[in-house]
C-alpha cells in the first residue's frame, strides 16, 4: 500500500490515529526518529516524511492464507477453571456435566433410530422399483450394469445388509450366479457410504467444520470408488474373488451355526418398532419375479398368526400326482385326492403408527422420510453442540491425543492397523457401518478426529460390516448356506483387496488427498456437495443403467468417449503441474476454455441469482411475508424487510476492518474534515461493493 503524501503540519505521530495499525515501525530510517525529536523539544519542523500505512484487512487475510484449514482447532475452556469455582459452583459444574451426558447419549439414541426409520422410508418409497432392477436378468451379466444396479438399490432402500440379502436369495434360488452377483455387491458396498455423506451436510452452518466432516465422509466414497475402477476389470478378467472364495469353501467345512449378534437392534427396536415396521421378503419376492408381490404393501399389519395344517379333497390333474393311490378317486370329471392344506390366520396386528392408516406406500415413506430427515438434523446439531461445550480444555487435550497420537518410533506404522481393528470391532458391535461413520462425522467436523486417522476407522469400517455378514451367512439354512457365504467372503476379500491397494503405502492414500480437495471446493461451494451426491450416486448410475438396458454396442460407444476425454483432462492437469514446461504456451492452464468449463464461480453466479429470494439473513416466515406483502400491494422495493437489510449492512461494516484516517490526525482542522469526508466516502463504497457482491455460499 502507498505511503500518504508528504504534508505541512502533519501530526508527528500519525500511528496512533489510524485504527486497526499494525503497530510502531521498527524499521524507521534515522532521518525520521532526528525529526521527531526536533518537534518534541518544541523546534519547529517545516517538513516530516509519515510512515506507510497498513491495513489490518490486509494482515487477517495473508494470517489466513497461511494458516492450514485442516489443523485441528483448539478447543479450548473459555469459561471458569475449577480451582476458581466455590463448592456450589463445583456441585452445579458436576450435575451439568451428568446431564449433558445424559442428554447426549438421549440425542444419539435418537440419531440411531432416525437412520433406522430413514432407511425404512427409503424402502417405502423405492423398495419396489430397487426389487424391479434386480428382477431384469437380461443385463444383470453385463458387470458395468450390475455395479450401478448394486449402488441405485442400495441408495433408494438405504442398507446394505437388504440389498446383500436380495442377492443371496437370488444365487440360491439359482436366478443369479455368483460371478454375476459380485459386481452388484461391488455396488452395494458403494451405495452404502452415502449415508454419511448426507449426515455431514448437516454441519453445512460453519465453513471449517464442513470442510472437514465432508471430507471425512467422502473419503469413505473415494475408496470404494477407487477401488471398483482397479478391481472391477480386474475381477470380469480373472474372476480372482469368485474362485478364491471357491478354494476357501473347498477347503473349510463350514456348518451352520447361530446368527449375529444383533446388539444395536435389541436397543433400538423397541422405540422404531412403534413407528413403522416393514415386511422385507416382499421386496425379495419383487426380485425373484413374484407378480403378486408387486401389488401388495410393503408395511407390515400382522405381527402375530397362527398356521393350521386340515386335511381337505383337492383335485390334482391326473393320478400321479395323488399323495396315495388309497387317497386318489375320481368321480369321472376330475380327480381327487387327500391332502394336507396349510392355512394362515391373523391373530394380532403390529403396534406401530400407520397400521390403521390406509395410505399407500409413497405416502407413508414421504412423511416419514420428511420426519426422519428433520430428526436427524435437529439431533445431529444438538450432538454436535453438546460435543462443542463438553470436548473444552483438558478433556478435549486428552481424547485429541489419545485418538489422533501414533505410537512411538519405531512402531508408528502400527497406528494405522490398529485404527482398522477398532474400526472393524465398533462396526462388528452397533452392526452397520452408515450408525458408525455417520456417528464419527460429527467428531470429524469439530476437530476431535483427524482426517488422517477417521480415514483407517473408516477401512475397519468396511470390513466389519462384512465380518456380520460372513456370521449371518453362517446362520442361513442349508439350501442357501453355500451361496450366502459365498457372497459374504467375496464381500470380505473385495475390501481386503482395496486396503492392499490404497492403504499400506503412504503415498497410495490416494482417497484422503482426493477427500481433502472435495472438501475445500464444497467449503467454498457449498451447493457443490448436492451436486456430488446427486451426480455420483443418483445421475450417472441411472445413465449408465439406461446405457446397458440399449445393449453392449451403445454402452461402449458412448462410454469410451467419455472415459478417454477423462483421462486425456487428468493426464493435461498433471503435466500442468508437474511438467508445464513440456506444454505449448496456450496448454500451461485452462485459460483456453470459457471460464464455465474450468471454473466453478460462474456456476456459482448462476446459482446465486437462483437463489436470491434466500440471500437475506433474516428469518424465513420474515421473508415470505415480505414476499407476500409485496405481490399484494405491487410495491418493487419491499420496505418491511427494511430490518434484514440493516442487520446485514451492519454484519458487512463489522466484518471490513480497514483502516481509516481518524480526526485529529492533522493540526489543520481543514484537512482533518477533508479526512474524515474522505474516510465516509471510503467506508460507503466498499460497503456498496460488499452488498453486491454477496453471495449465497
Amino acid at each position: 500500500m502507498a505511503p500518504w503524501p508528504e504534508l505541512e503540519n502533519a501530526h508527528p505521530n500519525p500511528s496512533k490515529f489510524i485504527e486497526g495499525a499494525s503497530g510502531p515501525q521498527s524499521s524507521a530510517p534515522a532521518k525520521d526518529k532526528e525529526a521527531s525529536k526536533t518537534n518534541d523539544s518544541g523546534t519547529p519542523v517545516a517538513k516530516i516524511e509519515l510512515l506507510p500505512s497498513y491495513s489490518s484487512l490486509v494482515l487477517i487475510e495473508e494470517h489466513t492464507e497461511g494458516t492450514d484449514p485442516w489443523d485441528l482447532p483448539e478447543l479450548q475452556d473459555t469459561g471458569i477453571k475449577w480451582s476458581e469455582r466455590d463448592t456450589k459452583g463445583k456441585i452445579l459444574c458436576v450435575f451439568q456435566g451428568i446431564g449433558k451426558f445424559i442428554l447426549l447419549l438421549g440425542f444419539l439414541y435418537l440419531f440411531v433410530c432416525s437412520l433406522d426409520v430413514l432407511s425404512s422410508a427409503f424402502q417405502l418409497v423405492g423398495g419396489k422399483m430397487a426389487g424391479q432392477f434386480f428382477s431384469n436378468n437380461s443385463i444383470m451379466s453385463n458387470p458395468v450394469a450390475g455395479l450401478v444396479i448394486g449402488v441405485l438399490v442400495t441408495v433408494m432402500v438405504q442398507s446394505s445388509s437388504t440389498s446383500s440379502s436380495i442377492i443371496v436369495s437370488m444365487v440360491a434360488s439359482s436366478l443369479l450366479t455368483v460371478r454375476a452377483a459380485i459386481p452388484i455387491i461391488m455396488g452395494a458396498n458403494i451405495g452404502t457410504s452415502i449415508t454419511n455423506t448426507i449426515v455431514a451436510l448437516m454441519q453445512a452452518g460453519d465453513r471449517n467444520e464442513f470442510r472437514r466432516a465432508f471430507a471425512g465422509a467422502t473419503v469413505h466414497d473415494f475408496f470404494n470408488w477407487l477401488s471398483v475402477l482397479v478391481l472391477l476389470p480386474l475381477e470380469a478378467a480373472t474372476h480372482y474373488l469368485e474362485l478364491l472364495t471357491n478354494l476357501v469353501l473347498e477347503t473349510f467345512s463350514f456348518q451352520n451355526g447361530e446368527d449375529a449378534p444383533d446388539i444395536l437392534k435389541v436397543i433400538t427396536d423397541p422405540f422404531t418398532k412403534l413407528i413403522i415396521q416393514l415386511d422385507k421378503k416382499i421386496i425379495q419376492q419383487i426380485a425373484m419375479g413374484d407378480s403378486a408381490a408387486q401389488n401388495k404393501s410393503l408395511i407390515k399389519i400382522w405381527c402375530q398368526s397362527i398356521s393350521n395344517v386340515t386335511e381337505m379333497n383337492v383335485t390334482v390333474p391326473s393320478p400321479d400326482n395323488c399323495t396315495s393311490p388309497s387317497y386318489c378317486w375320481t368321480d369321472g370329471i376330475e380327480t381327487w385326492t387327500l391332502q394336507n392344506v396349510t392355512q394362515k390366520e391373523n391373530i394380532a396386528k403390529c403396534q406401530h403408527i400407520f397400521v390403521n392408516f390406509d395410505l399407500p406406500d409413497l405416502a407413508v415413506g414421504i412423511i416419514l422420510l420428511i420426519v426422519s430427515l428433520l430428526v436427524l438434523c435437529g439431533c445431529l446439531i444438538m450432538i454436535v453442540k453438546l460435543l462443542g461445550s463438553v470436548l473444552r480444555g483438558q478433556v478435549a487435550t486428552v481424547i485429541k491425543k489419545t485418538l489422533n497420537t501414533d505410537f512411538p518410533f519405531p512402531f508408528a506404522w502400527l497406528t494405522g492397523y490398529l485404527a482398522i481393528l477398532v474400526g472393524a470391532g465398533m462396526t462388528f458391535i452397533v452392526q452397520s457401518s452408515s450408525v458408525f461413520t455417520s456417528a464419527m462425522t460429527p467428531l470429524i467436523g469439530i476437530g476431535v478426529i483427524s482426517i488422517e486417522r477417521a480415514y483407517p476407522l473408516t477401512l475397519g469400517s468396511n470390513i466389519g460390516t462384512t465380518t456380520t455378514a460372513i456370521l449371518a451367512a453362517l446362520a442361513s439354512p442349508g439350501s442357501t448356506l453355500r451361496s450366502s457365504l459365498q457372497i459374504a467372503l467375496c464381500h470380505f476379500f473385495f475390501n481386503i483387496s482395496g486396503i492392499l491397494l490404497w492403504y499400506p503405502i503412504p503415498f497410495t492414500r490416494l482417497p484422503i488427498r482426493l477427500a481433502k480437495g472435495l472438501g475445500n471446493i464444497s467449503a467454498k461451494y457449498r451447493w457443490f456437495a448436492v451436486f456430488y451426491l446427486i451426480f455420483f450416486f443418483l445421475l450417472t448410475p441411472l445413465t449408465v443403467f439406461g446405457l446397458s438396458l440399449a445393449g453392449w454396442p451403445v454402452l461402449v460407444g458412448v462410454g469410451v468417449p467419455i472415459i478417454l476425454v477423462v483421462l486425456l483432462v487428468l493426464c493435461l492437469r498433471m503435466l500442468q503441474s508437474r511438467c508445464p514446461r513440456i506444454l505449448p504456451l496456450k496448454l500451461r492452464d485452462w485459460n483456453f476454455l470459457p471460464s464455465w468449463m474450468h471454473s466453478l464461480k460462474p456456476w456459482d453466479n448462476v446459482i446465486s441469482l437462483a437463489t436470491t429470494c434466500f440471500q437475506r439473513r433474516c428469518c424465513c416466515c420474515c421473508r415470505v411475508c415480505c414476499r407476500v406483502c409485496c405481490m399484494v400491494c405491487g410495491c418493487k422495493c419491499c420496505r418491511c424487510s427494511k430490518c434484514c437489510r440493516d442487520l446485514e449492512e451492519e454484519e458487512e461494516e463489522k466484518e471490513q476492518d480497514i483502516p481509516v484516517k481518524a480526526s485529529g490526525a492533522f493540526d489543520n482542522a481543514v484537512m482533518n474534515e477533508e479526512c474524515q469526508d474522505e474516510s465516509k466516502g471510503q467506508v460507503e463504497v466498499l460497503g456498496m461493493k460488499a452488498l453486491s457482491s454477496t453471495t449465497v455460499f
